[in-house]
């Protein structure tokens, strides 16, 4: 018998996130610019019945107080993360900045999702301070 995960943050939304995100890229293939990828995913979102902020602005912190503004593409359910990205790749400098920002805010749960012309990349990150001493 396969082990099997006993908890995984957010199993629910993860799932809805990544079918609207399939959802979207099969309509688009990554051959519309981000503003058009993001207002199809907002849809997309929405009709899976989940909660939708876009360009919520979220204090940065570092020892109690705020050093910075940063805005996530969108929050999800008031909770998770997203980015996103229309471009031919994620790079290693996409993938550092979310985990910068992830780890600056207060969510535990990011996803960082580019629509390439090639394929849907999903980097689903997450980041709990209770885990970050371990």
């Amino acid at each position: 018998m396969k082990n099997k995960v006993k908890y995984f943050l957010y199993e629910r939304e993860s799932y809805l996130i990544r079918g609207a995100c399939f959802e979207v890229w099969k309509e688009f293939k990554g051959m519309f610019k981000e503003s058009v990828i993001d207002r199809a995913l907002n849809i997309a979102l929405e009709s899976r019945g989940l909660k939708v902020e876009s360009q919520k602005r979220i204090d940065i912190y570092f020892k109690d107080k705020k050093v910075g503004t940063y805005v996530p593409d969108k929050i999800v359910e008031g909770k998770i993360l997203l980015e996103l990205k229309a471009k031919p790749f994620i790079t290693k400098q996409d993938i550092e900045q979310f985990w910068k920002y992830l780890k600056g805010s207060q969510y535990k749960l990011g996803f960082l999702i580019n629509f390439s012309p090639t394929r849907l990349q999903i980097k689903r990150v997450v980041y709990d301070t209770a885990r970050k001493s371990a």
